[in-house]
């Protein structure tokens, strides 16, 4: 790229036009029309070059960043501060602080200091060089620099991993000193930096202690609760933003959704896929991809399969939450066709589509085609893969194969609990209590301890949640009396010779009554007969539970749909869709 100067023309109109370009996110036609400018004898200013810049950051292109900053320096523009601010920034988006850094320090004496301290600790932060920052923001201070909310953001943004929480909040209570604390962009970053560290309780006391909050707030504590695990609490701030009055976003609806998914229910998603129609978001891949997700497995796979039919481009998630919802629905043939229908769709497979479809063979028996699959795989199986498969032992008591897969899994996921769970069980299922000894011992010595069971249910647009042996809930005396009545009706139809060895996580602590059956005993007395009742759990359910929830679909005449730890099951008329492999 060659310069030629020509002072007697102006650049104003080209300006104008690169200008344009940069805010309508066309970077690419900006530079070519750079060129072209050049061309045609037009003499750049301090005004072109940070367009220009911005389009190479954002492209990630340093090479021709580098050759701009030389027609920086050429045209006498170097020390424009707007102009050395965007080289700094320029050579920090494409990862080379140390350039941004030399840029800096070229000139001591800035006519703007802070616009140019605030772009060098944003570019440190950006590249990760967080104690850099912290560095260059005390010299700042030394140096009577004035500091802004800018600044402050620019440092949050380097605290977002567990092991820079400390400086965050160093940073944090530093912020409170200097009075920047109210400012919205920094409250808004704050709420994200501890989010990120899963600080979520930090997190909503900020949120909660912000004077004004926009949506980039609500989001950020919503996205926050969806990526921590909490659910519920997703589901009661989109409740209390929707009383604010505050119009979502698709990354708001995407939290919702993600939670809606994860605790079943499958009202409130209904009035969220309402809403995205209102809003103008139908057309929004991400959300159609959640919709199909969260109505598999809130249990309705006939409305899954309805929205992905619809889709006029279906991505390879798309696929994967297709595929994974029929797996976990028990129809593995169903599954493994689409599986052949993506690849024969050019869509390319990825890890986690493997994982549905191996999750799928599962449910269908095909214990062989599973560990065909994983040995084809171009790259290295993760734990998901193994523990796919490890689960599929447990249904066909494949102990031999299930070593096999445990001995991979622990390798990758030494503290994941669920999987040593998992070998105990299916050592349990053989009667191999010298297996389930060994486990156990695993166990103790690596101080993993079980999580509590427990269920949800939807009821008019609230989540009610059970933990087992659980007498917190206001209407604990009604829930037993059902149960009692339940159970004895149960007796009176199947008195089992002998007790059943199967036993599920929540029977090896000794918890009580599971909080499956509390669940349904609530939707019982809540709920008109007729209507499907659906569950969600967060273990495995064992076989006495299995067992009573058949029976009971029998004797009230209801359809009971329950979400377990590895898939679900539809209990009608006595009989369950798992056919009692599970």
């Amino acid at each position: 790229m060659s310069i030629l100067i020509h002072p007697q023309t102006t650049a104003q109109p080209w300006n104008s036009r690169l200008a344009e370009l940069a805010k309508q996110h066309q970077y690419p036609q900006a530079l070519s029309l750079y060129r072209h400018m050049l061309r045609s004898s037009f003499f750049p200013n301090t005004f072109t070059f940070p367009f220009l810049l911005k389009s190479c950051a954002l492209l990630s292109i340093p090479i021709t960043g580098s050759q701009l900053h030389a027609h920086v320096i050429r045209t006498g523009c170097h020390p424009d501060p707007y102009t050395r601010t965007s080289l700094i920034t320029m050579y920090s988006k494409c990862h080379l602080p140390d350039n941004a850094r030399k840029v800096f320090d070229e000139n001591p004496h800035w006519k703007n200091p802070t616009i140019c301290f605030n772009a060098m600790i944003s570019g440190y932060s950006f590249n990760s060089r967080v104690f850099d920052a912290v560095l260059l923001f005390k010299r700042m201070r030394e140096m009577g620099v004035g500091s802004n909310s800018v600044t402050m953001m620019g440092l949050f943004s380097g605290c977002v991993v567990p092991g820079h929480l400390s400086v965050g909040v160093y940073l944090h209570g530093l912020g409170v000193r200097l009075g920047l604390d109210g400012d919205l962009t920094v409250g808004n970053c704050l709420v994200t930096m501890y989010v990120k560290c899963g600080e979520v309780e930090s997190a909503r006391r900020v949120f909660d202690g912000m004077p004004a909050r926009d949506l980039i707030s609500w989001n950020a504590m919503i996205s926050g609760y969806a990526q921590n695990g909490h659910a519920r609490r997703v589901l009661e701030l989109y409740r209390e933003m929707k009383l604010c009055r505050v119009t979502p976003d698709p990354v708001t609806l995407l939290g919702v959704l993600s939670s809606c998914a994860n605790l079943g229910a499958q009202g409130i998603g209904r009035q969220v896929e309402r809403e995205i129609g209102l809003l103008g978001f139908s057309s929004n891949p991400f959300l159609t991809n959640a919709l199909i997700n969260m109505y598999a497995r809130c249990g309705n796979l006939a409305r899954a399969r309805e929205v992905f039919d619809s889709m006029a481009e279906k991505s390879v998630i798309s696929w994967t939450a297709i595929i994974g919802g029929y797996g976990i629905h028990g129809h593995g043939e169903v599954s493994v066709d689409l599986f052949g229908e993506m690849v024969e769709s050019g869509i390319r497979p990825d890890e986690t589509v493997f994982v549905s479809v191996l999750s799928a063979c599962s449910h269908a028996g095909r214990l062989k085609e599973a560990m065909d699959l994983i040995q084809s795989m171009k790259v290295k199986p993760d734990g998901a893969v193994w523990g796919a498969l490890l689960g599929a032992c447990k249904i066909h008591k494949n102990v031999e194969l299930a070593e096999l897969a445990f001995q991979h899994v622990i390798e990758l996921e030494p503290t994941n609990i669920g999987y040593y769970v998992l070998l105990s069980n299916i050592y349990s299922d053989v009667e191999n209590l010298e297996g389930v000894s060994k486990v156990r011992v695993m166990m103790r010595e690596r101080k993993l301890r079980k999580e509590p069971g427990y269920s949800y249910v939807e009821y008019k647009g609230k989540v009610h949640l059970f933990y087992s042996g659980d007498r917190s809930h206001p209407q604990i005396q009604e829930i037993h009396r059902m149960l009692d009545k339940l159970e004895n009706l149960v007796k009176e139809i199947h008195q089992p010779a002998v007790k059943y060895q199967g036993k599920s996580e929540e029977l090896q602590i000794g918890t009580g009554v599971h909080s499956e059956k509390l669940a349904i005993a609530f939707a019982l007395l809540h709920t008109k007969s007729g209507t499907e009742i659906t569950v969600m759990k967060n273990l495995r359910v064992c076989v006495d539970c299995h067992l009573f929830i058949k029976l009971v679909s029998k004797i009230v005449n209801r359809q009971f749909v329950v979400r377990d730890a590895t898939r679900f099951h539809h209990f009608r008329d006595g009989v369950c869709s798992c056919k009692d492999y599970w």
